[in-house]
């Protein structure tokens, strides 16, 4: 029977405000690389770079903490992006042919990207076929003339049409077709094949006026465009797949689908050209992939750099993904192992300079980005600050550590340091450095550590926008895999031809999965930390500043203890390296645990002061001492009939049969206690009951929500035994009187347990304690009702604050806590938080989640939420994340429900799993294999990008006069209502006319309606804009302002009418 309760009435305004001043929602920053990239562009004189993804998401970026984002109303693929440069202004091209216009803008001396105008491009230009220009069916290459306020666009049916860039319109009667060209060429060659789509599209860099056009067959024309002729033309046979033209425009470069590039040259002389001065196949003579791109840039040392990609031989390097640079007879095979997206060069693009003098080659792969220095002999790779790709191998498990002391944080930069392959005093500049970073350094030093599946731990710079990389450890080299093999093999071909060079840092392939690691826990007082991995490993390495040779203590520790009629099915564990071994700076390991069987490790945490590591498989939970090397204790946590567990997350013979019959034991159970409610209650009854209930319950006053049933898990679940959680904390179990160290253990049953641990204590200074044993007694044991997954446990002191980290308060980095007594610990389950006291376990307060919101807990978090009114106030709170998405924040201890927020998709399994909270009410979330996105519930702890631009605007009129207007249109391709952009003046009169050859805006004289374009007539109608238009004119189109009051007063009478006849 539904039960209501009264609250008191109203809620407190004053809390409210204090919420408003601690809590805030906002997703600020997305670190590491784009997913999906498509396009690729850069700014030579801002000195910014431009990533389009296929989602259709634009990412700028230039210094370190410059970022800005954007992200395009339809979904679709970004082709082709180029910047208007020293703008700040983008044009981007989707796959559906429509063109965007995004621009940087400043507010409040912030710079942020937005979208200023775009424009989708019609099937057909003009009003009938007959007298209408040529079909634009799809645009291939877009090139922008005239210092970037005209776009000429090439297309599939090989015309070439012209976009003025300052209003997204197509310019009238300068279309050039197929057919205008065709009557510069030889008959021979007209009567052949027809030409195809436009390819390339290149401008010369010091007459504006010619444009190298590319078609398909191979075909290249020098157009003039103020003389409407074709200069040269030269006649290619070969299929056409990318150009340059080189900076005196003396000389053409082509490359084909055979694998081939040609040179020709475009001096004065006999037209049309029939062969190239050079034609060469790089990697003949047998059949090679298509030269994708190429790129000439000349120098003033002497020789020039040939840039290009693709061309591998067929047969043999097909697979390969490979960028080739070639100077002076030198060739360089870059090879990626991934996809190359585009690429360009870092170099001079002024025109009274004689030479490129390239600086810097960028390589936009489909998994990273890579940039090599062209200047440096060698030409070394340059460490990027950011854009590092966090999936070079997938990753398994994230960890973020707070205010990380600055000892520590300089010796991890130092040890990373020593691992790159140039010193840092000669380590080679990062090219891409336009604009600057307004946000103030970090006052706290945060890292977040990434697992990953090869074996290797990443350490970030996670403390501002850029996730720098810092450092990587490798456990790979503990164990023995196939890896020597492979390298060895690797070493083999490398003098064989091509001349391959192994670039970036990109590698999927784990050599053996049970390398991967599941979990990290980092001391940063000492410096110590523990890497578990999946078949049972746990690493405890400590940090050394100076390499070293040594061997690695091994011990085991069986979590079964002997039990009988368990058969572990599922894979080995790893065989650990024997002898001393040889480990560079960084953190070197010290002892291997070996859990037993060798499940993936579920749990862990680390407790440096007392030398002591606690680790939980699927099989139980074990308490090692690695300062004396030896186990404590080991307890068994399976189920009797818990097989499944045995069988490890490897094997292939999971167990069909149990788990269906488990599901329908499951439904006979939900339909046999349903009908016995229903045989228990009374329906009309019930509808009576709530009926008057509502009409008896005042509106100002709060009730209480009705608590959904919730069933109680079945004690022999499959994986019941899995250990969750483990803590240890200085708290109160045996009696009030006395408090010691204790360890709390959770598994997946709703099982607590909770010993007592004798630890010897450290001598007066003295940090290490003496070599006794440490002994563990079992002091409480829990068993929740509902037998839910217990998430997290943590002991709350005398003043309601979780417990300090080892050594925090020690060294006055927190405050001391309570310990007169009045200790309680808070356990979260996937169902429900509750607080118990200590010692006695009584139940103190509790919240149910999942029977008030219909959800269940997947992470959760103690955070600190400083106030933004008053620097000295901060309140603790428990953070939730659910398995819909949303985020609950919880005060402490008496667990009243704040705010709430929806961060992720319930959909997005993956980044629910993936989130990872700090202490200060931050967090991070995968959206992505490559992409962490950073969000904050804190109202003053954000981390967000705050940065600015210098940029010239070339005219500012008409900057300022074209914003973007939305007008609902029917798509022509489905019928579904989309949106058409089109400009609009600031006043919000319709749009400004440009005159012919006129290169100022022309206003109307009188305000104008905004046109109706639903139609295809009128749609055809907006793009003829050039001629002269008078104030008649518009009259005549849209109807006298006589003729508009009186159907708005039509209109109005109407409506009147209408509500008087719904009153009557």
């Amino acid at each position: 029977m539904m039960k209501f309760r009264f609250r008191r009435q109203g809620a407190d305004p004053q809390r409210e405000k204090l919420k408003q001043e601690l809590f805030a929602f906002n997703k600020t920053v997305e670190h590491g690389f784009p997913n999906q990239p498509s396009a690729l562009a850069f700014d030579p004189e801002l000195r910014i770079m431009a990533i389009g993804t296929r989602s259709g998401a634009v990412k700028i970026y230039g210094a370190p903490g410059v970022e800005f984002t954007g992200l395009h109303r339809e979904t679709a693929t970004v082709t082709q992006m180029h910047f208007l440069p020293g703008q700040g202004r983008l044009l981007t091209l989707l796959d559906d042919s429509s063109l965007h216009l995004w621009e940087i803008v400043h507010h409040n001396g912030c710079a942020r990207l937005e979208e200023a105008l775009s424009f989708q491009l019609p099937s057909r230009l003009g009003f009938d076929g007959a007298s209408g220009p040529p079909t634009l069916a799809h645009v291939t290459v877009v090139l922008l003339v005239a210092a970037g306020n005209m776009a000429a666009l090439g297309t599939e049916g090989g015309s070439i049409f012209f976009l003025d860039v300052s209003t997204l319109m197509l310019i009238e009667g300068q279309t050039l077709g197929p057919d205008e060209v065709l009557r510069s060429l030889p008959d021979d060659y007209r009567c052949g094949k027809a030409l195809g789509p436009v390819e390339s599209l290149q401008g010369h860099l010091r007459d504006p006026t010619r444009i190298l056009i590319g078609y398909s067959r191979g075909l290249l024309v020098i157009w003039n465009q103020a003389a409407q002729c074709a200069d040269r033309v030269f006649l290619g046979n070969q299929q056409l797949e990318s150009l340059c033209w080189e900076r005196s425009g003396s000389t053409l470069v082509s490359s084909h689908s055979d694998g081939s590039y040609a040179i020709w040259s475009a001096e004065a002389g006999s037209s049309p050209v029939m062969q190239p001065a050079v034609a060469t196949m790089p990697y003949g003579p047998f059949p090679c992939k298509a030269i994708n791109k190429i790129l000439w840039r000349n120098c003033e040392s002497g020789g020039h750099f040939i840039i290009f990609s693709g061309g591998m031989p067929r047969a043999s390097y097909g697979d390969r993904h490979c960028v080739s640079v070639l100077r002076a007879g030198t060739l360089v095979t870059l090879d990626f192992t991934s996809r190359v997206i585009d690429f360009f060069t870092v170099h001079s693009t002024r025109p009274e300079d004689e030479f490129d003098e390239p600086q810097a080659l960028a390589v936009l792969l489909e998994e990273e980005l890579v940039v090599l220095d062209l200047q440096m002999p060698g030409w070394p790779v340059v460490p990027a600050p950011y854009l590092a790709p966090l999936h070079s191998s997938a990753i398994t498990c994230s960890a973020h550590v707070a205010n990380v002391p600055a000892k520590l944080w300089a010796r991890i930069v130092s040890a990373g340091e020593q691992q790159s392959p140039q010193p840092a005093s000669s380590a080679p500049s990062w090219p891409i450095t336009g604009g600057r970073n307004l946000a103030q350094e970090p006052s706290q030093r945060g890292l977040l550590l990434t697992g990953h599946e090869d074996g290797a731990v990443r350490f970030w710079d996670a403390s501002g926008v850029a996730l720098r990389p810092l450092y990587k450890l490798s456990t790979a080299g503990l164990f023995q895999t196939d890896c020597e093999h492979a390298d060895s093999l690797a070493q083999a071909t490398e003098d064989d031809w091509p001349p391959f060079r192994k670039v970036g840092c990109f590698d999927p392939y784990s050599d053996d999965p049970r390398l991967g690691v599941q979990k990290v826990a980092l001391c940063k007082y000492t410096a110590q930390m523990v890497v578990a991995g999946t078949a049972g490993q746990v690493l405890v390495l400590e940090l050394s500043d100076v390499p070293s040779e040594q061997a690695v203590s091994v011990a085991s520790v069986d979590l079964l203890q002997d039990r009988e009629g368990f058969t572990w099915k599922g894979h080995e564990r790893l065989s650990p390296r024997t002898g001393p071994l040889p480990w560079p700076a960084g953190f070197q390991p010290r002892v291997l645990v070996q859990c037993l069987p060798p499940a993936a490790v579920t749990a862990v945490t680390l407790h440096a002061e007392w030398s002591l590591v606690a680790f939980g498989t699927s099989h139980g939970f074990g308490l090692f001492d690695y300062q004396r090397k030896s186990s404590v204790l080991a307890r068994c946590t399976l189920h009797p009939n818990d097989s499944l567990a045995m069988e490890g997350p490897l094997s292939r013979v999971k167990s069909l049969k149990k788990s269906l019959r488990q599901s329908f034991r499951r439904i006979r159970k939900s339909r046999v206690s349903g009908k016995k409610r229903a045989a228990n209650t009374n329906s009309k009854l019930q509808e009576a009951n709530a009926q008057l209930a509502e009409q008896a319950c005042p509106h100002d006053v709060e009730m209480t929500p009705v608590q959904r049933r919730i069933e109680p898990r079945s004690a022999d679940d499959s994986l019941s035994g899995v250990v969750r959680c483990l803590y240890f904390a200085d708290t109160f179990l045996r009696d009030a009187a006395h408090h010691g160290p204790t360890m709390w253990a959770g598994t997946n049953s709703g099982s607590v347990f909770a010993y007592a641990l004798e630890v010897p204590a450290a001598g007066a200074g003295s940090e290490k304690r003496p070599e006794r044993a440490v002994e563990a007694v079992l002091g409480k044991e829990v068993q929740l009702m509902h037998r839910a997954p217990v998430v997290a446990i943590a002991v709350l002191d005398g003043r309601g604050r979780p417990l300090p980290e080892p050594y925090e308060a020690a060294q006055d980095l927190a405050q001391a806590p309570d310990m007169q007594g009045g200790h309680a610990v808070l356990i979260a389950s996937e169902e429900q938080f509750k607080v118990f006291t200590l010692p006695k376990v009584s139940a103190k307060t509790k919240f149910k989640l999942t029977a008030h919101e219909g959800c269940r807990v997947r992470k959760v978090a103690l955070a600190t939420f400083a106030s933004v009114a008053c620097e000295d106030y901060a309140e603790t709170c428990l953070a939730c994340l659910t398995n819909l998405g949303d985020v609950h924040l919880f005060s402490v201890p008496g667990l009243r429900p704040q705010v709430h927020y929806s961060c992720i998709r319930k959909e997005d399994i993956s980044g629910i799993a993936s989130c990872v909270f700090t202490r200060h009410g931050q967090g991070f979330y995968l959206i992505s294999p490559s992409e962490f996105e950073r969000f904050s519930l804190s109202a003053r702890n954000i981390t967000e990008p705050l940065c600015s631009l210098d940029i010239s605007w070339p005219h500012a009129a008409a900057h300022s006069s074209y914003r973007l207007q939305e007008s609902p249109k029917l798509s022509p391709a489905n019928g579904t209502p989309g949106i058409v952009l089109a400009p609009q003046s600031c006043a919000g009169s319709p749009n400004p006319v440009r005159g012919k050859g006129a290169d100022t805006l022309e206003l109307p004289e009188a305000t104008l309606s905004p046109m109706s374009i639903d139609s295809a007539t009128s749609a055809d109608t907006t793009l003829d804009t050039t001629g002269d238009i008078t104030v008649e004119d518009v009259k005549d189109f849209l109807g006298s302002a006589e003729e508009t009051e009186k159907n708005l007063r039509n209109l109005v009478e109407d409506e009147a009418r209408a509500c008087a006849i719904l009153i009557k």
